[in-house]
């Protein structure tokens, strides 16, 4: 059996008095897509933040590749990708210059993945990304990522400032990029549009708690007739 990509065991994480979960408990296998699903405030940032060892839980361990967070080394560093919640570039480079920009900081580069989605985009190298969309510029940011080429992809709320049409299109394309490649994604959100196309598990979360963690096809099957945004508001309750 494949050790997991990522596992959390029994993490409890407060601010000051105030409860952001308790004894949370999930594992992310090898070239899975898994969505961590919940709306805004139920933890989803805190717990990219203790992923990436920016944050110290409570009480629980978290370990990718088998390496405890806190101690992880710079070879495993290296393995992962990271799109924080927002995204931030540099308005003045066009499309073909913060690609290279980007490209000498990564020795495993992957040129193809970044311009395979510009072109979906349909957006000309040079055309500069001050000039571009809030949802094509947060697009430019993902396609950076992707080049990465890292085995593991960690996006906290990706689909921040796209509509509809380009989260569908960025949706297709991770997982088509993901499937061929052999990748591990690990996402959250609260936007939950289109997901049932590209995650192969879901977790969601309420307030302080794990709520389900399953597979899509299997949490679908239970719920005959719904979509998984559908499932999600009446796991959660409305926003």
């Amino acid at each position: 059996m494949l050790e997991s990509v990522i596992s959390c065991k029994h993490l409890t994480h407060f601010y000051g008095k105030r409860k952001i979960y308790e004894d949370l408990n999930f594992e992310v296998a090898p070239g899975r897509i898994v969505g961590l699903l919940g709306k805004n405030g139920t933890g989803k940032t805190t717990t990219i933040n203790i992923l990436m060892g920016y944050l110290k839980p409570q009480s629980g361990t978290c370990r990718i590749y088998g390496e405890d967070v806190q101690q992880i080394s710079p070879q495993t560093r290296e393995r992962i990708a990271l799109l924080l919640e927002g995204h931030v570039q540099y308005e003045y480079m066009s499309i073909a210059q913060i690609e290279r920009f980007y490209s000498a900081f990564y020795p495993k580069w992957n040129r193809d993945a970044y311009y395979g989605l510009m072109e979906k985009l349909h957006v000309a190298p040079g055309q500069k990304i001050a000039r571009m969309s809030n949802g094509q510029r947060s697009q430019v940011a993902l396609g950076l990522i992707l080049a990465q080429n890292a085995d593991l992809l960690v996006l906290d709320d990706f689909s921040l400032g796209l509509d509809p049409g380009y989260r569908r299109l960025f949706c297709e394309y991770l997982r088509d990029y993901a499937r061929a490649e052999g990748k591990t994604v690990f996402l959250t959100s609260h936007i939950i549009q289109d997901l049932e196309k590209l995650v192969d598990e879901v977790i969601v979360m309420d307030y302080g708690s794990i709520l389900v963690q399953e597979e899509a096809t299997s949490l679908m099957g239970r719920y005959p007739g719904m979509t998984l945004e559908d499932i999600f508001i009446e796991l959660t309750g409305k926003y």
